[in-house]
């Protein structure tokens, strides 16, 4: 069986710069995506995200990066270590392509769960992404407090 693997794509009309900076820069990400982090993203560093909707945080240990190009990290999906590469690719009119790949998992009921619980964070993390660089809107805000444990 051919094990599953997370795809999600969306343009941004900005230039890869300012893409990637906010992406790696937590000041930026937790207006958009995240509520907290500990640091910047770096090659070869350790970072922890928090999550508005989530309680804790999480580990997310950052591999190799090319600045305006490349962002590859992993974290913990229950017990598994998931690598996550990020692509920005410029675009002929100035804007900025955005590559999310994620996995793999195997072809099971555990594997289809994530598949469709990280296609729909990714897909999430795109729009918000974009929303927040083109219109200075936070998306997230409030989207997900019905998560939340009172």
């Amino acid at each position: 069986m051919k094990k599953l693997q997370i795809n999600a794509a969306l343009q941004i009309q900005k230039p890869v710069q300012e893409v990637y900076d906010a992406i790696v820069d937590p000041s930026k990400m937790s207006v958009y995506f995240i509520s907290k982090s500990t640091a910047p993203m770096e090659e070869g560093k350790t970072v922890w995200w928090e999550f508005p909707e989530f309680e804790g945080s999480s580990p997310v240990r950052v591999g190799k990066m090319k600045p305006n190009e490349l962002i590859v990290f992993s974290w913990d999906i229950g017990d598994k270590a998931m690598t996550v590469e990020i692509n920005l690719i410029l675009q002929k009119d100035g804007s900025t392509l955005v590559k999310v790949t994620e996995g793999e998992m195997e072809n099971d009921e555990t594997g289809l769960n994530w598949l469709k619980g990280n296609t729909e964070g990714w897909a999430n993390f795109l729009a918000c992404l974009k929303a927040y660089l083109e219109y200075g809107i936070n998306l997230r805000k409030g989207a997900f407090d019905f998560m939340r444990k009172n």
